[in-house]
């Protein structure tokens, strides 16, 4: 297949493209940046323009771009770019797939499972429904978007992802620092659930639903969610150090402010992949130690 790639420089992409053409798919780029080659294609979502000619013959979109959710204090600014970035690229890709001829196959289109909002140890799969703050409504206009491409006949999947874990980006990689000196301790209570997902799985995953006869919403975690105290003590026995000072709510508002302390950092979702194990998706890291080792290289 020949499929279309945004968001191929961070954490998720650039570990996809390498999959992608393993596992012998043709791979192009959108990107930003004036193309440096003929795998490379332009966009500019904000101002709503992309080559179009460049996309015709593809078969299949991966769609993961977006402003980052965890990198900013969330200001009246930060949060219209997340929510902006993420609508408006993906109505654009949406748009411009479905007038391709012939029409791609399939469109997986990033969303997360901050979707189902704040629900305490409420067990969630994709039957269950939207939530409420911030998050839930960026997911909810995220994946209206794609309206486009689903109305044209193109099989489109809402990717759900949880906490992705890898030493090379993302929450962990943040946090590893602190836990080698020892310094590392649950956030808060530590009573939120995280559902997460090795960053193999992650990419295993996408490939996987390119040809999987799946659509709608699949959360992109595994089948065993863990508080974050259970992660705090995962963490310490893979690395083999103590996890014994917690960092309270407060300073964690001073650093992140409240809005990504609330929803991100002290919140969770537990989270269960329904679909993908209905599917016949077989997760390489379905245990906790198992994918914390493979994201330290231990």
């Amino acid at each position: 297949m020949r499929i279309a790639v945004t968001g191929s420089t961070g954490l998720i992409g650039s570990a996809l493209l390498p999959r992608l053409r393993s596992d012998g798919h043709d791979v192009v780029r959108l990107v930003r940046s004036t193309p440096k080659g003929p795998d490379e294609v332009r966009w500019d979502p904000a101002a709503g323009t992309i080559d179009t000619a460049a996309l015709a013959g593809i078969d299949g979109a991966v769609h993961l771009a977006g402003e980052g959710i965890g990198t900013k204090r969330w200001s009246t600014e930060q949060k219209a770019k997340i929510l902006d970035s993420r609508v408006k690229g993906t109505r654009l890709l949406a748009e411009t797939m479905a007038g391709l001829d012939p029409r791609p196959s399939v469109l997986v289109s990033g969303s997360g499972i901050g979707f189902y909002g704040l629900r305490g140890d409420e067990v969630l799969t994709e039957e269950s429904s939207e939530g409420t703050g911030f998050l839930a409504e960026v997911c909810r206009q995220w994946e209206a978007a794609t309206a486009p491409a689903e109305q044209a006949g193109i099989r489109t999947v809402h990717l759900r992802t949880g906490i992705v874990l890898s030493g090379k980006g993302g929450a962990l990689a943040k946090v590893l620092p602190l836990f080698k000196l020892g310094l590392g301790g649950k956030l808060g209570r530590g009573d939120q659930w995280w559902s997460w997902i090795s960053l193999d799985d992650e990419v295993g995953l996408i490939s996987h639903l390119l040809t999987a006869e799946v659509a709608g919403p699949v959360n992109a975690c595994t089948a065993r969610p863990a508080t974050n105290a259970e992660v705090t003590k995962a963490i310490g026995r893979v690395l083999g150090r103590p996890t014994v000072l917690p960092v309270p709510k407060f300073a964690l508002g001073l650093v992140m402010g409240g809005g990504l302390t609330e929803e991100v950092i002290l919140a969770g979702q537990r989270a269960l992949p329904s679909v993908a194990e209905a599917s016949g998706f077989a997760f390489a890291h379905p245990d906790l130690d198992s994918a914390l080792r493979s994201a330290v290289g231990r």
